[in-house]
């Protein structure tokens, strides 16, 4: 039976196993969820099993269980490891959605509900590719599975997992679809994701708040102070300042230039819908690139003295910012930790005292497009959307992908469907359905294509 009649004749059938994971409200950040995100566990075991794995079973970790299954063709055939989630975040504010959030509903071609998109929607997909290929006995490569419950909140326990589990994931690539497209109309595959590292500052002057009028002009102010010190991280010309920052950056290749000017862009339009008049960044590159394979500092947050209602003529204590860096690949995150505190440290006056506190980090990954299994991908693109997806780098950060690689030493191919408009970690997400049967259909021709390929 050809894939898409497949679909068709269970489509509804697959939508119902969808909705009964929707309803599990598997809210990692929430403690009181503990038992839905064992239910959301259980139930994603019943369904591996139902489509068609030797075995599934939930296995614990330091924190939320994690679910494993596999299917075995031959030991000495390739095997593809697939990664999802199965929590989601919060859904307040819940008098914004349309919905209920956790009740889903199938509105104007779409799923709406939270997890509809990321990662229930696009995880089901995957199940129900490798189902219709094992069913049709399609499959010429070994499958395993690993859904986690923990990745809204940073995947604090993947880690040790992988590393306690190195012989049971082996694998020779990791797919993953929980990544977005350019558009319905442009079809497009993730290459490169960008690293993180995050910190808190803390800078504090006299001992205890002061009289702006008695010590105003005579006692630096710390918010004073630590605006200074962040205006001289970035210059004008949007170049990053610290000494030693780009040692690791690698230029961008002219023949990616060339393919990211090629990507759909409206810069008019990308400025109304933010409400911007002019665009900022690091001079010499355009906005695509700077928003996805090039560093960027930003202040994510700035406190301190009064800030309620009316006036107070204080000259604050302390005064904090968060800030953070967008890292490319090969930068390492606590390398450049240490350079930043070292050189807010260094050009710190001796008036104040500063406290740099990093607060987290990860890798940036790029996968290169000459790898057997994105080809593959690639192929089942063309076949799902009728055009060849296009390679781009996303300015997000996903830091289990560059873990999996470090511990696992395996490559991913970041296979996603999302769209811009499915409003993830927002009120009202969604999941287009013509976009979950592509989705299927492309997946299947990944693996289809696979064991034509050399991995």
């Amino acid at each position: 039976m050809e894939i898409k009649q497949y679909i068709q004749e269970n489509e509804k059938r697959f939508l119902d196993e969808l909705f009964s994971l929707i309803r599990i409200p598997s809210i990692s950040a929430l403690p009181e969820h503990k038992k839905d995100m064992l239910a959301c566990a259980e139930r994603w075991r019943q369904l591996l099993l139902e489509a068609g794995a030797d075995k599934a079973m939930i296995m614990p970790s330091e924190g939320n269980p994690l679910v494993y299954a596999e299917k075995c063709i031959d030991p000495q055939a390739p095997t593809v490891l697939v990664y999802a989630h199965y929590d989601v975040m919060p859904a307040e504010p819940l008098e914004l959605w349309q919905s209920q959030p956790f009740e889903p509903e199938i509105r104007e071609g779409r799923i709406w509900a939270r997890g509809a998109d990321d990662d229930k929607g696009q995880a089901m997909i995957q199940v129900k590719a490798f189902e219709y290929l094992v069913r049709e006995g399609l499959l010429r490569h070994n499958v395993k599975f690993i859904f986690e419950g923990e990745e809204e909140i940073g995947s604090p326990s993947l880690n040790a997992f992988l590393n306690e589990h190195r012989e049971l994931l082996r694998a020779d690539v990791i797919l993953v679809s929980d990544t977005s497209m350019l558009g319905a109309d442009t079809p497009s595959l993730t290459t490169g994701l960008r690293g993180l590292a995050y910190w808190e500052i803390e800078v504090t002057g006299p001992n205890r708040d002061l009289h702006s009028g008695h010590f105003g002009g005579a006692v630096a102010n710390p918010i004073n102070v630590l605006c200074n010190l962040l205006s001289q991280i970035t210059d004008d010309d949007g170049h990053i300042a610290i000494p030693h920052f780009y040692d690791d950056v690698e230029p961008v290749p002219e023949a990616e230039r060339q393919m990211i000017a090629s990507i759909p862009f409206d810069e008019e339009a990308y400025k109304a819908a933010i409400g911007v008049r002019a665009l900022k960044g690091e001079k010499g590159y355009s906005t695509l690139e700077r928003n996805s394979c090039r560093p960027s500092f930003d202040i994510c947050g700035i406190w301190g003295g009064y800030t309620g209602e009316g006036s107070k003529t204080v000259l604050p204590s302390k005064a904090y910012a968060k800030v953070s860096c967008r890292l490319v690949p090969h930068q390492n995150h606590e390398t450049i930790s240490r350079l930043f505190t070292d050189y807010i440290h260094a050009i710190a006056p001796d008036y104040v005292q500063v406290k740099v506190t990093p607060m987290h980090g990860g890798e940036g990954y790029v996968c290169p497009i000459s790898h057997p299994a994105y080809q593959a991908a690639e192929k089942g693109f063309t076949q799902a959307f009728g055009k060849k997806p296009l390679a781009v780098r996303r300015g997000g950060s996903i830091p289990i992908i560059s873990d999996f690689e470090r511990i696992l030493g395996i490559k991913t191919i970041l296979m996603g469907f999302g769209l811009e408009s499915d409003a993830i970690h927002s009120p009202n997400e969604n999941f287009r359905l013509d976009i979950f049967r592509r989705g299927i259909e492309a997946v299947v021709g990944f693996h289809l294509e696979l064991h034509l390929q050399n991995i």
